[in-house]
């Protein structure tokens, strides 16, 4: 018996990536040149998803998916424990998946998992919604964990800062509402999207962490405060603009890509260009750790010459000379919760969570001199 073609052969065929052939295959945007070859190319091979969907909406197969952007990474190591121990306590086996952060690596994993019958699945998105779009039509219940997947066209914020584009969907469903006024902040808005996602989430209260930990430093003096971000920071970097207040220093608001060497070089960059900032909030704890090692380097003395606040209480926090102040989110909780909303998906839609975050005050803050 000849093996089933999967999506990853006909993007290899088309000569196109899996996001795209999940888009054309799913009714979503694409060149008409592009989606007759994938079609042509689906057709060739055999490559029926429609059957995937039928097997996803007779029957559950047990057990649930988890993917994540990177496993070194403390904070979706606890999420990842979180997940576990939830599904531990419910005799459900984890099948988890690390996407690099890649939206295209990430569609493949989906595609790998719809054709595992794998009906259920928790996420850290890397890709935009178009990218998740295909599982969630083919039945699987999806429960996004920490931020939601970007809208497919930028989302324009009108408001006193314009930052990254991303956002949360926004539906008819009182508890997404919830969700989406909370990631979009007070005095922003998103261009409206007619086909936002029905997926629930559990998310930490980004906007409230930033503002105490900005309300933080500017009482101990600080008027030039960078941000320093990374992929699905768009939100902190919306609170953080929205809490330094008009007009942002744009050159004080910097992204690097996710590796740790991007967010080292844009630590360093941001330390060398603007030698007049006083504090930083590293949107991340590899981005924390980043600008510790970019302030060594660089011969920054924390707190003398800089104040860091980092996203993310992990164990190392604490050991750092000074010790760092943290805005901390439940990792291992928001991975517990979100199991506990897939285990749960039935006839009834879960509610979407947002979690509390804590200011947790150390030595790596101090007064401006």
């Amino acid at each position: 018996m000849d093996k089933r073609a999967t999506i990853k052969d006909v993007a290899e065929a088309a000569g196109v990536g899996v996001a795209t052939v999940s888009r054309v295959l799913s009714g979503g945007s694409a060149s008409p040149h592009t989606r007759e070859r994938v079609l042509a190319v689906a057709a060739q091979l055999d490559y029926r998803p429609s059957a995937l969907g039928r097997n996803l909406r007779q029957r559950r197969t047990g057990g649930m998916g988890l993917l994540v952007p990177d496993l070194t990474d403390t904070f979706y190591a606890q999420l990842a424990e979180g997940v576990l121990a939830c599904a531990r306590s419910a005799g459900e086996p984890v099948l988890l998946g690390s996407t690099g952060g890649d939206p295209e690596q990430e569609a493949e994993l989906i595609g790998m998992l719809l054709e595992q019958s794998v009906d259920r699945l928790i996420a850290v998105p890397s890709g935009d919604e178009e990218t998740w779009a295909p599982a969630i039509r083919a039945g699987m219940t999806v429960v996004f964990a920490d931020h939601l997947p970007a809208p497919p066209s930028p989302v324009s914020y009108s408001g006193p800062f314009s930052g990254p584009s991303s956002g949360p969907s926004s539906g008819d469903d009182p508890a997404v509402r919830s969700v989406h006024d909370l990631m979009l902040l007070d005095g922003l808005s998103a261009a409206p999207r007619s086909r936002p996602l029905d997926a629930p989430s559990v998310v930490a209260d980004d906007r409230a962490g930033i503002r105490t930990a900005v309300r933080y430093l500017r009482g101990l003096g600080h008027k030039r405060i960078a941000f320093l971000g990374g992929p699905g920071h768009d939100r902190r970097a919306a609170a953080f603009g929205e809490a330094v207040g008009a007009p942002v220093d744009e050159e004080l608001v910097v992204f690097g890509t996710g590796s740790r060497d991007s967010a080292y070089a844009a630590a360093s960059g941001l330390f060398q260009s603007r030698p007049d900032l006083s504090a930083v909030v590293a949107g991340g704890n590899v981005l924390g750790e980043a600008a510790v090692l970019a302030a060594r380097e660089l011969d920054l003395r924390v707190p003398r010459d800089v104040s860091l606040v980092m996203y993310d209480d992990v164990p190392w926090a604490e050991l750092c000379s000074p010790p760092l102040t943290v805005i901390a989110q439940p990792g291992r909780d928001m991975g517990y919760r979100a199991a506990e909303l897939v285990l749960r998906s039935g006839a009834r839609k879960p509610r979407s969570v947002v979690l509390p975050t804590e200011l947790i005050i150390r030595g790596s803050c101090g007064p401006h001199r």
